[in-house]
């Protein structure tokens, strides 16, 4: 991630001096698909997602931009009506995600004839997320140093610690209205495609209570499985038993509106859009 804001950085004097760059503002919602979360899109557990980022317009079609994004995302299997045979699991869980994203955006028409396009990208992105929960005491509990699934455990050895700074290929489309010579206004669907699953401290089978208690403790045993919270619940299941789905990976998205702001003086003299305005090149 720190490489992806360094080139960034290290070029936007560069695109400066072009004029021909927008500075853009995100704001709108974060959500994620996974084994607490089953829908493929939901505004259910949604929560605050932000970014700042620098549009350079290579042509009127194609731009390259790049962003910093700050969400939030969470899962709770009392919300997860997509969940089946694991009524008593009882797992939840938060996590701060900080992203940095670079990527080629096509948009179908050019801005120097229409005041609006619909657009769609695609690029690389690195991250950092860290998944935490809170125990009956309300005292935050991050999840990772539990191996709650026997990662990094001497008894599982097939099952590595995840790691916490992931990349990610993020893409998606939206639509753009030119609302002034200066000022850009969208509406933006952005997925991303993940490499972990465990996004959510979710994705295997249950290790053996007495293994896991051993290498890690109590606290371990109580956020590897919650049912012991829900009265009539089983006790902790066999080793062996279905906890999450291996098969499916981890995904998160943003539903954002982004406004852009063209910070060069690159109007097409001349030419007016369908709002009888000046226009950017892009």
């Amino acid at each position: 991630m720190k490489y992806i804001l360094s080139f960034l950085l290290a070029f936007s004097p560069f695109w400066l001096i072009a004029q021909n760059i927008q500075f853009d503002v995100y704001a709108g919602v974060a959500n994620y698909q996974g084994d607490l979360q089953g829908r493929r899109f939901t505004f259910d557990q949604a929560k605050p997602s932000g970014g700042l980022g620098l549009s350079y317009g290579i042509s009127s079609h194609f731009i390259v931009r790049g962003a910093a994004h700050f969400m939030t995302v969470s899962g709770d299997d009392k919300d997860n009506s997509k969940a089946t045979g694991i009524m008593y699991r009882n797992l939840n869980f938060k996590s701060k995600i900080l992203e940095a994203q670079l990527a080629l955006e096509y948009q179908l028409f050019s801005l120097e004839e229409r005041s609006f396009t619909p657009y769609i990208f695609a690029g690389i992105a690195a991250f950092h997320f860290n998944p935490y929960s809170f125990d009956s005491l309300g005292t935050k509990v991050y999840l990772r140093s539990l191996s709650t699934e026997g990662e990094g455990l001497t008894a599982y050895p097939e099952r590595k610690p995840y790691k916490n700074n992931q990349i990610a290929i993020p893409f998606g489309g939206g639509l753009k209205l030119a609302i002034s010579p200066k000022i850009t206004l969208g509406v933006e669907l952005g997925l991303r495609k993940l490499f972990t699953d465990y996004l959510d401290d979710v994705s295997t089978t249950y290790v053996d209570s007495a293994t896991l208690f051993a290498a890690k403790g109590a606290q371990a045993i109580a956020f590897a499985y919650r049912g012991s919270e829900i009265h009539g619940a089983p006790p902790y299941p066999a080793a062996g038993s279905q906890r999450g789905n291996p098969k499916i990976k981890d995904w998160y998205y943003t539903t954002v509106f982004r406004m852009s702001f063209n910070l060069g003086n690159n109007i097409s003299e001349g030419k007016k859009n369908k709002l009888g305005c000046p226009v950017n090149i892009y």
